[in-house]
């Protein structure tokens, strides 16, 4: 079995950071795409950054300049570091990872359980 464990989420005021991580475990050959999403109360699950196995990053252009994500592939880890915080910011967010189980060939898309961030004024 594949876990994607959350944590680093909370309350903060606006402007200031939050460092978000997801540790996968369990049964992965390999790990491909390590993503974070957010969906706020009402709205689409919209995706937030992106980062290859190579290291190449994407993101949306609400947090373009503001956020930063980064993995750590001994780790099987993905962080989200997250500055100038806005009230707009807040959402539950969501790592999410494409990869290869050790007992398959074909690669899946997992989903951790989502971490609340709460940006207030």
């Amino acid at each position: 079995q594949v876990q994607l464990v959350e944590s680093g989420g909370g309350l903060v005021q606006a402007g200031g950071s939050l460092r978000l991580s997801c540790a996968a475990s369990g049964d992965i050959l390999v790990i491909n795409v390590m993503r974070w999403y957010r969906q706020a109360p009402g709205k689409q699950r919209d995706m937030v950054a992106t980062i290859t196995s190579a290291g190449s990053t994407d993101y949306a252009d609400s947090v373009k300049g503001r956020f930063t994500i980064s993995r750590d592939n001994a780790k099987n880890t993905v962080y989200l570091q997250m500055t100038s915080l806005k009230p707009e910011d807040t959402a539950v967010y969501y790592c999410n990872v494409d990869l290869r189980r050790l007992s398959g060939r074909e690669t899946f898309r997992y989903w951790g359980q989502g971490t609340q961030v709460t940006v207030s004024s």
